[in-house]
């Protein structure tokens, strides 16, 4: 079984499309879990009502995941961004891949939920950075994550002191244990709200800056580059 852990923050707006992609899924042997951090709108209601599994008090996402996975039944873990959809056979192509190339963990490629040429360029350019380390230096976004269960209780699921790239340290430390690697079909279809909200330059300025940090200082472990887990809906 494939456990679908999904942090959530007042996603009424998002979490309805992502919960009916997971449904249309021609793979049926799953569960979802919304990790709920203390949402205010209609979320918990909307995962509710979707046949999810809810657990409340949650925080930063890697929070949230790790209190998702406590009641997780899967010997699977995938982490998905309340905000990101998949295409109907995702979770089969997903799991075959996986498979056929004998991998423990695994990020996912990334499509724009935006017909813009600069945020095809963008992911395009994340993608190609993420495959071409992925050997080497585990690299993947929180929007789409694999790790199989046993891996994700040897490295302690993701560090909860880490304010940005809990999810590459997450993948790396995995990848200290177990085999990883990117999977490039299916993708996920990623939401551009944080870029739209704070404009592409200062973002993609931002996630350079911390990924140079990230090689020279360790872990970010103090809010340096002013993270907001909050979003306007």
């Amino acid at each position: 079984m494939i456990s679908i852990i999904i942090p959530a923050l007042n996603e009424e707006n998002y979490l309805p499309k992502l919960l009916d992609s997971i449904n249309r899924q021609a793979y049926k042997d799953y569960e979802i879990i919304v990790a709920d951090a203390n949402s205010k709108d209609s979320t918990v209601k909307i995962a509710r009502k979707y046949g999810c599994k809810v657990v409340k008090g949650g925080g930063l996402p890697g929070i949230s995941r790790n209190r998702g996975v406590k009641t997780a039944k899967g010997d699977i873990l995938l982490f998905l961004d309340a905000d990101s959809v998949i295409g109907k056979d995702f979770l089969a192509d997903a799991v075959k891949e996986m498979e056929n190339r004998n991998l423990d963990a695994a990020g996912t490629f990334l499509k724009p939920l935006s017909n813009k040429i600069i945020d095809r360029i963008f992911l395009g350019i994340f993608n190609f950075w993420t495959y071409a380390t992925q050997a080497f230096y585990p690299n993947a976004c929180g929007s789409g994550i694999f790790c199989k269960r046993w891996l994700h209780e040897k490295i302690k699921g993701f560090d909860e002191e880490i304010k940005l790239s809990e999810d590459m340290d997450y993948v790396k430390r995995a990848g200290n244990f177990g085999k990883f690697g990117i999977i490039r079909n299916p993708k996920v279809i990623y939401s551009m709200r944080r870029y739209d909200r704070e404009g592409r330059l200062k973002v993609g300025f931002k996630l350079f800056l911390s990924a140079l940090y990230r090689l020279i200082f360790g872990e970010i472990r103090s809010n340096v580059f002013n993270y907001k887990l909050k979003y306007k809906r």
